[in-house]
């Protein structure tokens, strides 16, 4: 949990005027992992460990889901700006930070420009349970696995100015370093579409469907009453270049690295989205990106394995 640390010794003008300023010590338990997780150039790969980090990237979501995408906000994030959600307290946020950016006053002022929100399944089973399980009765998986390690994806967005292979790529290998920690068997969340017609979506809905549905141990579907089918178009409808072609680029490194599909979609009237139910175990991580990914990195000296 977050645990909040406040500043003790001061005098009365001092505790006057900290009534006035917002919070920033509320302070990650990162369970032995350091913050920063490594740099490539400019950029850093960190965790977050303050309120304001987490109010960051709340903020890069809003712009992205909100400002850029279809999504609707509630009266809060309208006033707020940010992308507030109550499963943030209980996640850990992955941070891809611009050390280079300036102000206009030419002062270094870094930027996050890419997040990712995780969620361990110990941490989820503590307090509201997975995302994922709002949208897709996920109880079957995880009974039929008991003894696995989940870690669910979600939230994951890039600045638009910065959606290069070389941010993405950043994402991916702090997240194999936070895997790798945490011991984790099996990603899960929930990936998008754009869009809430499944007729508009036929191609890559159905290519999913075809080409790479879960096994049905791995298998998951939509709550009762939420899910819209997967398999619109026939079998000889669907070239799998174009079906490729059709998925949106997060689906698409998804499915390159070996993650598999649940059976039938569920539309998210508020973001505008249709989702996808995504699985990938770690031990089918394709031998290539395991080793691309877990491969040499600039990396904090503080940092041992």
């Amino acid at each position: 949990m977050w645990n909040i640390a406040t500043p003790s010794g001061f005098g009365g003008a001092a505790r006057h005027t900290a009534a006035f300023i917002k919070p920033n010590r509320i302070v990650r338990d990162l369970s032995g992992l350091p913050a920063l997780l490594g740099r490539f150039g400019p950029f850093e790969i960190r965790l977050a460990t303050t309120s304001r980090e987490v109010r960051k990237a709340q903020r890069l979501r809003f712009k992205v889901f909100f400002e850029e995408g279809h999504a609707m906000p509630r009266q809060g994030a309208a006033l707020t700006r940010r992308d507030i959600c109550p499963f943030d307290k209980a996640c850990d946020h992955l941070l891809v930070i611009d050390q280079d950016q300036r102000n206009r006053f030419g002062r270094k002022k870094p930027k996050i420009v890419g997040v990712y929100r995780l969620l361990r399944g110990d941490t989820a089973a503590r307090h509201q349970g997975f995302y994922s399980a709002t949208e897709f009765d996920i109880a079957p998986l995880l009974a039929r696995h008991p003894g696995k390690r989940f870690l669910e994806l979600g939230r994951s967005c890039v600045h638009a100015q910065y959606r290069s292979k070389r941010v993405i790529e950043l994402l991916w290998r702090g997240l194999w370093v936070y895997a790798k920690h945490h011991c984790i068997d099996v990603l899960i969340g929930c990936a998008s579409l754009p869009g809430v017609d499944p007729l508009a979506l036929a191609l890559p809905l159905s290519f999913l469907h075809r080409h790479a549905l879960a096994d049905e141990e791995w298998r998951v579907r939509p709550l009762a009453g939420r899910g819209v089918d997967m398999a619109v178009l026939g079998g000889k409808a669907i070239e799998a270049r174009k079906g490729v072609a059709a998925l949106p680029p997060l689906l698409k490194a998804y499915l390159r690295a070996g993650a598999k599909f649940g059976d039938g979609a569920v539309i998210d009237a508020r973001f505008g989205t249709t989702d996808v139910f995504t699985i990938l175990p770690l031990g089918d991580l394709e031998e290539r990106y395991q080793d691309y990914y877990g491969g040499p990195m600039e990396m904090p000296e503080s940092y041992v394995a």
